[in-house]
């Protein structure tokens, strides 16, 4: 049986997938994407990763024939490395990089109108972790010879073939001019420019896997490696050609993508920015932690509500204000707070973290002044209540793919370049809980006055 293997890096997990060539799982594992906080930054385990990934890789070369491996991973992460391998730790983005580089920086980052990249707090510029390393750590960044997006860094690893892609360089990173498909002036002003490695697209296959590799796996010598994608824009491989539509793309981040809106929407100040699709085009969006702030209310182990704890929240008048985490979103650098009476069960906090989520992806719609339909992919469409109440707010069709993960069938397609997966949707009856409309109007004025 011809497969492929996908690789998805999330921030929180880290998942490999084997599906046939229909898009059918045929297994899945996971594990957890640990942040070492190790000397010189907190840095990602790489080694760790690599590691677990061989041995599931060799797993499943037993299962099926792996023609493809296709990297999928988080934005904001970017591996300097020479001929051999690292030349530093690959950096977290939620490191806390020194207030005395924002100035210096900040003269040299492109304007707004120019990268669609919104200042951001900690390393979620990828540009401006990029500055601190270079001043940081100069031997070791003069010793680089490739500054790889993350995706590219997986497929490097596994094929020895260094790319860039335009999905990973443009997700707010400062160094990426969305209209003009070209880098931006602060890879010229650095000279990072002959570090870049070619452009290629998500789908191409960059070679082989390595022999050892080969040899370690069991997987065929002439299995291929992809050049890999940003994970939500894997998501929204499949509706890049579905007209005026939205798409909630849930996970630790929650991302609202408005397709066909225009940039001028956009406002750097509330967290609002233009993505790239794999095709190159930008992408109106706005975002926010939605999977880590749900994991805050709801608690360390969740426990589903009903609707009578919905109904009890919002008659009694409890309100979650943003934020509850600290890595952007519209009102990041506020401090979360739970408003009214508390809630006193984990079922009611559960309850609290998905009223929470949905007017809080209601707002970011209204912001991008997307009107059309939605789509809800990943780990909040398996929540029973956050499309319904999200329709009966929007007075639009919501529907929920079956799809747990988009962006794990966003790698499937770049393989299976044209085809798409023939995937179940369903429909979201609005859910209309007595005040739900009131209770929005109370959360939007405690906002203002916030």
């Amino acid at each position: 049986m011809s497969a492929t293997a996908v690789i998805d890096i999330g921030k929180t997990n880290v998942k490999l997938t084997l599906l046939d060539g229909q898009g059918a799982t045929l297994a899945t594992r996971r594990r957890a994407n640990t942040v070492l906080q190790a000397e010189p930054y907190p840095q990602h385990d790489v080694d760790g990763i690599w590691h677990w990934l061989v041995d599931t890789l060799h797993s499943f070369a037993a299962i099926a024939h792996v023609k493809a491996i296709v990297p999928v991973t988080h934005g904001a992460t970017a591996a300097l490395v020479d001929d051999t391998g690292l030349v530093l730790p690959v950096l977290d983005y939620e490191c806390a990089l020194p207030e005395s580089l924002n100035h210096d920086y900040g003269a040299l980052r492109p304007g707004f109108a120019d990268s669609f990249s919104p200042d951001l707090p900690l390393g979620l510029n990828l540009g401006r972790q990029l500055y601190w390393l270079a001043r940081t750590y100069p031997e070791q960044f003069a010793r680089t010879r490739h500054i790889l997006t993350y995706p590219q860094y997986w497929a490097w690893r596994l094929s020895g073939v260094a790319a860039s892609e335009v999905t990973s360089l443009g997700c707010h990173t400062d160094l990426w001019q969305p209209t003009a498909g070209t880098y931006s002036s602060l890879v010229e002003q650095m000279g990072w420019q002959p570090l870049m490695p070619p452009l290629q697209a998500a789908w191409t296959p960059l070679g082989a896997i390595h022999a050892d590799l080969a040899a370690r796996t069991g997987l065929p010598a002439d299995c291929q490696v992809l050049c890999g994608i940003h994970d939500s824009n894997a998501s929204l491989l499949r509706h890049l050609n579905g007209g005026k539509r939205s798409i909630l793309s849930s996970g630790t981040w929650l991302i609202a993508a408005a397709l066909d809106t225009p940039l001028g929407h956009l406002s750097a100040g509330a967290d609002m920015l233009a993505n790239v699709n794999a095709l190159g085009q930008p992408v109106a969006c706005m975002r926010f932690m939605g999977g880590r702030e749900f994991a805050a209310i709801a608690g360390a182990e969740p426990v589903a509500c009903t609707i009578d704890d919905l109904q009890r929240l919002i008659d009694q008048g409890t309100h979650a204000l943003p934020c509850f985490a600290e890595s952007g979103g519209p009102f990041v650098g506020r401090s979360g707070s739970i408003t009214g009476p508390q809630p006193q069960t984990p079922a009611e906090r559960y309850a609290l973290a998905t009223l929470y989520c949905v007017l809080m992806s209601d707002y970011c719609l209204e912001q991008l002044q997307a009107d059309g339909p939605v789509t809800i992919e990943g780990s909040l469409g398996d929540n029973p209540f956050f499309a319904g109440l999200l329709a009966s707010l929007r007075n639009t069709d919501v529907t929920v793919t079956s799809d747990a993960s988009g962006t794990t069938c966003g790698g499937w397609m770049l393989h299976r370049w044209g085809q798409t997966p023939e995937l179940d949707s369903t429909e979201a009856p609005p859910l209309a809980l007595q005040g739900w409309q009131d209770y929005r109007q109370q959360w939007r004025a405690a906002l203002a006055n916030a």
